[in-house]
């Protein structure tokens, strides 16, 4: 009985002990600078919500942190970067669509796992994609652009961030339901793509809002559309693409921020209820939202859940049109 009783004493010591630490694990945490790795190229979206992170989190937390950008392979080489760094909350990265949902379908091989490799710590933004044209082009509309593509299969040249970026699948998405050929123009990243796309050297994209909106209010890039579900407050007089006739018709870019897998649960807790915090301030709600970006915090659940549903429904639609690299 005195050894049951001794050994009874030890393990509750032993649990306790494992508490005191995880505790004091998170209630030190950070004790120094948080890097956040971009997939892609400075000036994006990505990356504007990375930096946005970084600024927050170093006016709470002290330390100055840093946000890389780390380009290639459609944002793999920087995923895989942050699967392989040291699970201690000291390197995160901010993914996307591309990174956490549909590439695992686009590539071959792949240096990560997609969906075992990262903690889902929450969703950022969910950035709304606007349908955007050259102004030289005789396109006004969704139906104007049916209807030249089909006359011109494969003669327009469509801009997005990467192969498997939010702006290249919601374009296939686009060709698919409406039978319409264009050719797909990737660069590193969605930033990249800006220039070519003023001067008309590519002629439409599905962009992010916050890249394009300056150019549209200016007058040099005309907006036809807008891909979401319903039409965004940042321009309530551009219809969705489902309203213009193609039924059904949906798409978004979203950025999340993920730790890699392994990182200590009371750190990717704090890191959760401090960005969740910080993206419910009406500040930093107010400085997405006039971007075109709504703020979508959620648990480690509820992200872990929705990045699933994301790659189920993307994924099916690639397997459908066969889409490969």
């Amino acid at each position: 009985m005195k050894n049951i009783t001794a050994w009874i004493f030890r393990a509750v010591l032993m649990f306790t002990a494992v508490l005191w630490g995880h505790a004091a694990t998170a209630q030190s945490y950070p004790t120094g600078p948080i890097k956040i790795i971009v997939p892609f190229a400075a000036g994006g979206s990505n990356d504007a919500m990375a930096r946005l992170v970084a600024r927050e989190l170093s006016q709470r937390w002290g330390p100055e942190n840093v946000v890389e950008n780390i380009t290639g392979a459609g944002g793999n080489v920087g995923a895989a970067a942050a699967a392989r760094a040291t699970p201690d909350g000291y390197t995160l990265i901010a993914g996307s669509i591309g990174t956490h949902a549909v590439n695992q379908f686009l590539y071959p091989k792949m240096p990560y796992d997609t969906m075992k490799g990262f903690v889902p710590l929450t969703l950022i933004a969910e950035v709304g994609l606007l349908v955007v044209v050259h102004p030289s082009l005789p396109i006004k509309s969704i139906d104007d652009l049916i209807s030249y593509a089909k006359a011109h299969p494969d003669e327009l040249n469509y801009a997005s961030g990467g192969v498997g970026a939010s702006q290249h699948l919601a374009t296939e998405l686009f060709m698919h339901m409406t039978g319409t050929k264009m050719t797909h123009v990737p660069y590193r990243g969605s930033a990249g793509s800006v220039s070519d796309l003023l001067s008309g050297r590519v002629q439409l994209m599905f962009a992010d809002m916050p890249l394009v909106l300056p150019h549209v209010q200016a007058g040099t890039l005309r907006a036809i559309a807008f891909a979401g579900e319903r039409r965004s407050a940042a321009m309530p007089d551009v219809p969705t693409v489902a309203e213009s006739g193609v039924k059904g018709y949906r798409a978004t870019a979203w950025y999340g921020l993920f730790a890699p897998a392994g990182t200590p649960e009371p750190i990717t807790t704090k890191l959760n209820q401090t960005v969740t915090e910080i993206l419910r301030t009406q500040e930093v709600k107010n400085y997405l939202l006039k971007l075109g970006a709504e703020p979508r915090p959620m648990s480690i659940a509820e992200f872990t859940e929705f990045q699933k549903s994301e790659a189920e429904r993307w994924g099916a639609l690639i397997k459908s049109i066969g889409l490969t690299l």
